[in-house]
């Protein structure tokens, strides 16, 4: 699959839908078809898995033991905002409503390829996010071991 990448502006309606951009779209149904686990680890952020993305890495989680500390906190955060969903026929993703509720991401939304999954923001909040948090001397450090 082509990598999800970049960034498309989308709208969220007044029943909590956004469209995914065509620009993921086409690659996402090719590749993984139109169900996904929509989710948040904080409740701000709206991570858009493709269904096949989202089980892979539950397989992962499930090698680990089931009372492994830190897999249960992570699972309880991940379900609780959590739920799968259908893209429909017009390509909208429907946000489960208590994400809807605790991202209150408005009507004017990013969507942000994250490589195999995405991730939805409110537009402005993410710009001044992205401001008032600029990448340090210590990450650029950190990404140059990881990634020569």
């Amino acid at each position: 699959m082509e990598r999800l990448r970049g960034s498309a502006e989308t709208t969220v309606d007044d029943k909590g839908r956004f469209k995914v951009p065509a620009v993921y779209r086409a690659p996402i149904e090719e590749t993984f078809g139109s169900e996904f686990f929509v989710t948040s680890l904080t409740g701000e952020d709206i991570l858009v898995y493709p269904l096949p993305v989202w089980e892979a890495f539950e397989e992962k989680l499930a090698a680990l033991p089931t009372i492994h500390r830190a897999k249960t906190r992570f699972l309880e955060r991940f379900n609780t905002f959590g739920q799968v969903v259908r893209m429909d026929g017009q390509g909208r993703i429907l946000i489960p409503a208590l994400l809807r509720e605790t991202s209150a991401v408005a009507a004017d939304a990013l969507v942000l390829g994250q490589t195999d999954y995405l991730k939805v923001v409110d537009r402005t909040r993410h710009l001044e996010a992205l401001k008032a948090s600029a990448l340090s001397d210590e990450d650029y450090d950190e990404l140059s071991r990881v990634l020569v």
